[in-house]
């Protein structure tokens, strides 16, 4: 059956929508270029861009709800349907699914009694799993709220999930603050984050991202950039505090990056060297 019309929003949410869809849409010469910063900004109010927040947008672009939904459905960023206060995404691409990600997707999936796409009975956290985040140095990566969590074990992501759900302080691996998705979205929408220290906090790419730059550079590598199975700070050898450890001190397992590697310069059964024309 056809779809009645969407409603509106009430008039008080109407009015401040608007002013702040005035000043999004008054940095582009075209008003249409504002559709995806405008989309963000009724994620953030509902936690997911409704059939209300497209009309919504369609009337401030002049614009069809057709060509509103047609950018609402292509872009993943943007729920179609209620979600979690946090969006913990985990990578299953793949580097980080031969690491582990698939792994912690499927424990994630048992822990939380959810699957793909499915948020939590106490509307914390909605799990999916998502592609590439670009951080593939390290993996495998878990995002809350598209903050950074790196070198996760099934272990370290449950009692990241059970954190969040009670409301105990988490602290991403690199990168701001974390804050709720309605916040996030607004910030998306390109808000300025007005927590104390937020904007500082973000940093810059970690260390493990920055060794091909260093070799560029000349500069002599670091001696380790995580730490292998079974060692941490303070165990006498030369290993730098990754940004995981500083974040969550004790835990057990710190990377899977130095598991063993049955490479042709490590397994003698399979060795490797020239060949000749005809590849014998």
């Amino acid at each position: 059956m056809p779809q009645l019309p969407a409603p509106d929003y009430p008039a008080d949410v109407r009015a401040r929508l608007e002013a702040d869809a005035r000043e999004v849409i008054a940095r582009y010469p075209d008003s249409r270029s504002a559709l995806l910063p405008l989309l963000h900004l009724v994620q953030s109010e509902e936690g997911h861009v409704s059939r209300t927040g497209m009309r919504f947008c369609a009337q401030m672009l002049d614009l069809t709800t057709a060509e509103v939904t047609a950018v609402a459905t292509f872009y993943t960023m943007y729920r179609r349907k209620p979600s979690g206060d946090y969006q913990v995404g985990v990578c299953t691409n793949t580097l980080c699914a031969v690491m582990g990600g698939d792994a912690i997707f499927d424990e994630l999936k048992r822990h939380l009694g959810v699957g793909n796409d499915e948020t939590t009975p106490d509307g914390k956290v909605t799990l999916e799993h998502i592609e590439c985040n670009a951080a593939c140095d390290f993996a495998p990566v878990v995002m809350v709220n598209w903050e950074f969590f790196d070198n996760q074990t099934p272990e370290s992501a449950k009692r990241l999930v059970d954190d969040l759900r009670a409301g105990r302080p988490v602290e991403p691996t690199r990168g701001a603050p974390l804050c709720t998705y309605k916040e996030t979205a607004r910030i998306l929408a390109g808000f300025p984050d007005e927590r104390p220290g937020a904007v500082a906090a973000s940093g810059g790419a970690g260390p493990a991202s920055l060794v091909g730059l260093r070799l560029a550079r000349g500069e002599a590598p670091q001696a380790r950039v995580v730490h292998p199975r079974g060692e941490g700070p303070g165990d006498g050898g030369p290993h730098d505090e990754s940004p995981r450890e500083a974040a969550q001190p004790g835990s057990g397992h710190l990377s899977s990056h130095d598991a063993p590697q049955q490479t042709s310069a490590s397994d003698p059964a399979h060795p490797a060297g020239p060949v000749d024309e005809e590849g014998e």
